[in-house]
């Protein structure tokens, strides 16, 4: 398994690639924007660390660069504030994860772990579903090529947000729990904290929602959601 790890202090990117090089990790180091998209582009890697503030290219440049043409690789993010906005901002670039500075080096590796076991059990999100497209009044889904519309109007959205959606979809409006959404799309064993989906929520309603008449993604306080049919 091969991480690129990408931070501009050295102190701590020598002590995660020790610590990741001890759990038989192969790593890759940048310490700069510029160098971390030339690595992105020219190896493969199973999980990719990412500092949000570095020189020349942001984390969330790049983030956004790599999933151009790379959708199912876990992204983690770090970033030293516990900051909503940066949050939204990063899971909208495709995101998978994200860790507050300080963190102990056992919860990024255990996070790691939990992120390539998933992808190693299955693709992202690929739990059954009954159709190739899936339609709830003017919103459909195709689940061959990974595309959304709405009112004949296509949906630009994350493979996070594509495969929320579609648990929603599938589930006919009947209600869909926090649990069972990370259970399905993260996995059963990984730590997602209920705030992430609530984030992910919003940023589906933004899309699909929003700039539409009729509202179609409802909240059951104290349940979860489902889509209004």
């Amino acid at each position: 398994m091969k991480i690129l790890f990408v931070e501009d202090d050295p102190s701590l990117s020598r002590n995660v690639q020790e610590a990741l090089t001890e759990e038989q990790y192969a790593v890759d180091v940048a310490y700069d924007g510029i160098v971390a998209e030339n690595l992105l582009k020219s190896n493969e890697y199973d999980c990719v660390i990412l500092d949000v503030n570095l020189p020349y290219k942001s984390g969330f440049e790049l983030c956004q660069i790599y999933r151009g043409y790379n959708t199912t690789t876990p992204v983690i993010f770090l970033t030293a504030f516990d900051d909503l906005d940066d949050k939204v901002k990063g899971y909208n670039y495709g995101a998978d994860d994200y860790l507050t500075k300080p963190f102990y080096m056992k919860e990024l590796i255990l996070r790691i772990n939990s992120l390539l076991k998933r992808r190693g059990q299955q693709e992202l999100g690929e739990f059954d579903v009954p159709h190739d497209i899936i339609t709830i009044g003017d919103l459909s889904v195709n689940t061959k090529n990974k595309t959304a519309t709405r009112n004949n109007v296509e949906i630009n959205l994350t493979p996070r947000e594509y495969h929320i959606l579609v648990k929603l979809m599938i589930a006919n409006g009947d209600i869909v729990t926090k649990k069972e959404i990370i259970k399905d799309i993260w996995g059963a064993s990984f730590d997602v904290n209920t705030n992430t989906i609530e984030v992910f929520i919003n940023l589906i309603r933004n899309k699909i929602d929003k700039p539409f008449d009729k509202k179609m993604i409802k909240t059951k306080v104290g349940f979860g959601y489902y889509l209004e049919v």
